[in-house]
């Protein structure tokens, strides 16, 4: 759950730890051919992975902020997690079975107390950094108090909010060498969280890179990232131009007994940043010297790419597919008329058109159409619903009834607000797509686009929030938890600052409902509870879900051992071998 001390950065937050984490969103593919996890899937080189080489990854975003208190991924990043090893960490295979929490550092995922308010971890034995020495866990512990320093913020904001004491805490540069109470290191192997409330879901969030451990007597503040100290297969040992040039080498006092999911193939990972999207597209294509052993972490195939693709089977048989937990939707303000009137929300529902819509986003190959708030995945709690049916094409008949009991016989004008960014998902194509539809039911949709940041700015502005709006939302985890939470959580309406509960719902029965889930620990119970809240604030239709998008990569013609996992969507760069 998101509060207050995070608001002011999840809007890049959701881009940068789709980044982070191995690109745009993506939760894995379905059943089937889309699962990739083998030599002979994407990178088509054959036979076994084998150690050795030099992986080249071609990115557009630079990998700034390499600092684990400042990162904010999704299960500890992709290049990130090559460093920076967590009490937890996501399950390294494809398709469904990626969605698990396992150990990492840690002997297990954790062990509650009965309420799920106390979490106790164990550390493995033989765990060591870069240089040989140890590691503890008064260094975790003190890993994460660096988090809460205001010059290291950036990170995911959970403990603050529910660590005891967490939300005055300004970490160990102010503290005077006290540290935050409510973590506790009884040994060099035991640490213990204390929370404020329970939280069922406390193993998702130990692996993010805030659990990282970070020895104090190497922590040089906000100079730490340039050489952050390795507890990973990998060490950096080159940082050029704030994360532009990362060069990546072997951990020699790493090791592979104490980490069953990182395979670290490659010798040596050069990552190189700041290239246009066409050009990373194009060497990957091209597969010439170096680039025949590369990969990209943040740059996604478009459609005219995929168009050019064609029926060359030797290109498609190096396209990853992938799915995030992600999805776009139109957002109302029940506050600003016509929406305050459940019935015009209605209408619209029904006159949607998401064939239009999908084709608008890229076409089905990037984008499927959707009915439900949580993605269609097991592990956010997805059920079936459609609560206002359009059809593929929409439904304007019913529509236009709908209005007509609004009180609009004649029809009705509404203004959407989109960003003029091109980034297929809230931009003028999809707006325009909506626009059309809307039309043949009678509601006249004007469009008002603006400059991205000034969109960001309006939508998540709740005295100023527009009536109408494209959005879209990304998980922290593969759970209903941080889907339903931010956006239908009353208690998280924030009055001065950037609010996500766009519909600013603040329904007891829901807020209720949110706290008893999050008390869970077993989460297949969990899941089926998210997935009956989401159908149950659907009925209210404060949101129209459109789309959820879809992710192709390509990878270099030498690069095997492609896996995609439901939880990130994208190739996990820890078992890639291109030898």
């Amino acid at each position: 759950m998101l509060r207050q001390s995070h608001i002011s950065r999840r809007v890049a937050a959701v881009a940068v730890s789709l980044v982070l984490a191995g690109g745009a969103a993506a939760c894995g593919p379905k059943d089937g051919a889309d699962k990739a996890g083998s030599g002979d899937k994407p990178g088509a080189a054959g036979g076994a992975p084998q150690k050795g080489g030099t992986l080249t990854v071609l990115n557009s975003e630079p990998q700034s902020d390499f600092d684990p208190a400042r990162l904010y991924t999704s299960g500890g990043g992709n290049v990130p997690s090559l460093v920076f090893r967590t009490l937890t960490t996501r399950n390294r295979e494809a398709g469904a079975a990626g969605t698990k929490v396992v150990p990492d550092l840690a002997t297990d995922t954790g062990r509650p107390n009965a309420d799920a308010t106390e979490w106790t971890y164990t550390l493995k034995d033989g765990l060591k950094y870069e240089d040989g020495t140890p590691i503890t866990t008064a260094d975790i512990k003190y890993g994460i108090e660096r988090s809460f320093a205001g010059e290291l913020s950036g990170g995911a904001p959970y403990l603050r909010d529910w660590l005891v004491g967490g939300e005055t805490y300004e970490g160990p540069y102010k503290d005077g060498g006290k540290g935050l109470d409510s973590i506790v290191v009884p040994d060099a192997k035991t640490i213990v969280f204390k929370l404020r409330k329970p939280e069922g879901e406390f193993p998702f969030v130990a692996t993010q890179t805030q659990f990282a451990p970070v020895p104090r007597a190497k922590d040089t503040g906000v100079k730490y990232e340039e050489h952050p100290v390795s507890s990973g297969p990998y060490k950096v040992v080159k940082n050029d131009n704030d994360g532009e040039h990362l060069t990546l080498e072997r951990n020699e006092h790493w090791d592979e007994k104490t980490d069953e999911e990182r395979k670290a193939y490659p010798d040596k990972i050069d990552v190189r940043s700041g290239l246009d999207s066409a050009v990373i597209n194009q060497r990957l294509s091209t597969s010439s010297g170096a680039d025949a052993a590369a990969i990209t972490t943040d740059t996604n195939l478009g459609p005219a790419e995929l168009a050019q693709i064609g029926s060359n089977k030797e290109l498609e048989g190096r396209i990853g597919t992938g799915h995030f937990g992600y999805v776009n939707y139109l957002a109302f303000n029940p506050k600003v008329a016509p929406f305050d009137n459940p019935k015009v929300r209605q209408a619209v529902s029904h006159a949607i058109n998401r064939t239009s819509v999908v084709n608008a986003a890229g076409g089905s190959a990037l984008a499927e159409p959707a009915t439900t708030f949580l993605p269609e995945r097991e592990a956010f709690g997805f059920t079936p619903y459609d609560h206002f049916p359009a059809g593929k094409t929409g439904d304007p008949a019913k529509a236009g009834e709908l209005l007509k009991e609004a009180g609009f016989p004649d029809g009705v004008t509404v203004t959407l607000t989109h960003s003029t960014a091109q980034n297929r998902q809230t931009s003028p194509e999809v707006a325009t797509a909506v626009q059309q539809a809307l039309a043949a039911a009678g509601i006249t949709v004007k469009l008002e686009g603006l400059e991205n940041n000034a969109f960001n700015e309006k939508r998540w502005d709740a005295k100023n929030t527009p009536g109408f709006f494209l959005s879209r939302w990304g998980a922290d985890w593969p759970s209903g938890g941080p889907f339903l939470a931010p956006i239908f959580d009353g208690r998280q309406i924030v009055a001065n600052g950037s609010n996500y509960n766009h519909a600013q719902l603040n329904d007891p029965a829901v807020n209720a409902e949110i706290d008893e889930i999050a008390k869970l620990t077993d989460l297949a119970a969990a899941g089926k509870r998210w997935g009956a809240l989401d159908k149950k604030i659907g009925e209210q239709a404060l949101a129209v879900p459109l789309f959820h998008p879809v992710y192709k990569r390509l990878v270099g013609k030498d690069v095997k051992n492609v896996v995609i996992s439901d939880w990130t969507g994208v190739l996990d760069i820890s078992q890639v071998s291109v030898k």
